[in-house]
């Protein structure tokens, strides 16, 4: 079993794309069905007095495996291509 901490100080890297997110700074519970939903990486600390970081939420079912230094998920994430309206 995993305490809260020790989620916390493990880097999170998507498979999708090689990038390190981040680390974990909250869960979301689902209390009437008892059970981890998400997790959310970033956001709930300011960077600074004026910007704040941008929060990730990751779905339960996208994360891959819990290592014992790392969190591996796959998320899809929309490039500037794709912003642009190019494929």
């Amino acid at each position: 079993m995993l305490n809260m901490s020790e989620l916390q100080s493990k880097d999170i890297v998507n498979l999708a794309d090689g990038t390190l997110l981040g680390h974990l700074t909250d869960i979301d519970i689902n209390l009437e069905k008892g059970r981890v939903e998400a997790i959310i990486i970033g956001g709930g600390r300011m960077k600074s007095l004026f910007q704040r970081d941008e929060e990730t939420i990751v779905p339960w079912k996208n994360i891959v495996k819990i290592g014992s230094d790392v969190i591996l998920v796959r998320l899809e994430r929309r490039g500037a291509s794709e912003h642009l309206g190019k494929e």
